[in-house]
């Protein structure tokens, strides 16, 4: 039987058939549209409290793992061409041991100079102290004549003027020598400053300069340290405690410390002091109900030798998770 276009309704038979394929297109759209309700494990394991402090009183922190003398950011008096470069990441330095020297070229020569005005001055002197002894001779001989119709006054005259210039030659000669002496001690101060050494015993964790490149006397506004070193043995932890918790820490107590997302890694860390200046929150983990407007107490705990190094948990810098007791109840 031919369909026949002519007797179809359009609010009865094509109005129906339109509905129907929009309801199953809508089904496909809402369908397809669904969110992924599968359960996964998270990417970084959250932190939890250790077993012995998860159902007793505690105060929970985030930190910072640091050397033990904090770290010392190595700068330069003087600006120039680093000439040397002696250290890299990861050496362990004494104290007073080279880290880097700045071109001292122009240093050398205003020492030679100050020298050689050394050598001068000294020249100066001797022949001043001849002229003197000469003058001072001339002038005994004169007063010692009998007669005084032998020597007129103005050869006496004379003399004393020679001898007054002479020994005012000797002082002059003898200014100059500590001026060039001052100078020559000033050169080899600066010398010395262009060779930059330790200010203490620890290991290097970071150089940013190269041999060749330029440098200038490092100041403040955020400039980066030439070289950053630590006592990294023993290494400490730094913990900030919010304000409000702060007054429920059991001060002097060990703290369980484990890295940040392996909070089934923990080791116990000893007490070592709390800061005691309460200062703005610096520590930020993006979570959008964190508040950054809080102030912080810190705490620095000791890390136990076996848990840093190259086989350890922790290195300088790394974040940390940390649980401390409490000296009660909420």
């Amino acid at each position: 039987m031919a369909l026949d276009i002519r007797n179809l309704s359009f609010s009865r038979q094509i109005l129906p058939v339109i509905a129907v394929i929009g309801l199953v297109f809508a089904a496909i759209y809402i369908l397809s549209g669904q969110p992924d309700r599968e359960l996964s494990d998270p990417e970084r394991e959250p932190p939890r409290a250790p077993e012995a402090l998860a159902d007793e009183a505690r105060v929970a922190g985030s930190g910072i793992v640091e050397p033990s003398s904090e770290v010392v950011q190595i700068g330069s008096a003087l600006s120039g061409l680093v000439t040397g470069l002696f250290v890299q990441p990861g050496d362990r330095v004494t104290e007073g041991q080279t880290l880097f020297t700045v071109d001292d070229r122009a240093v050398r020569a205003q020492l030679r100079e100050a020298n050689a005005a050394i050598g001068e001055a000294r020249a100066a002197i001797a022949e001043a102290q001849s002229a003197q002894s000469t003058a001072a001779s001339q002038l005994a001989l004169y007063r010692n004549v009998d007669d005084p119709a032998a020597v007129s006054r103005s050869e006496v005259i004379r003399a004393e003027g020679e001898a007054s210039a002479a020994a005012e030659r000797l002082r002059l000669a003898r200014a100059r020598l500590d001026a060039a002496q001052a100078r020559a001690a000033s050169a080899r101060t600066e010398l010395g400053r262009l060779t930059v050494r330790a200010p203490i015993a620890g290991e290097i964790l970071a150089v940013n300069i190269r041999k060749g490149e330029y440098v200038s006397t490092m100041g403040g506004g955020g400039s980066q340290p030439f070289i950053e070193m630590g006592q990294t043995q023993p290494m400490h932890v730094r913990i900030d405690i919010d304000e409000e918790q702060a007054p429920r820490l059991a001060m002097g107590e060990p703290a369980t410390v484990s890295p940040r997302g392996a909070s089934d890694q923990q080791v116990q860390a000893r007490f070592v002091r709390a800061e005691p200046l309460v200062v703005p929150k610096r520590s930020l983990t993006n979570s959008a109900a964190e508040r950054v407007d809080v102030r912080v107490l810190q705490v620095i705990y000791e890390l136990p030798a076996e848990a840093v190094g190259d086989n350890g948990l922790f290195r300088v810098g790394q974040q940390v998770d940390a649980y401390m007791p409490a000296k009660g109840a909420e």
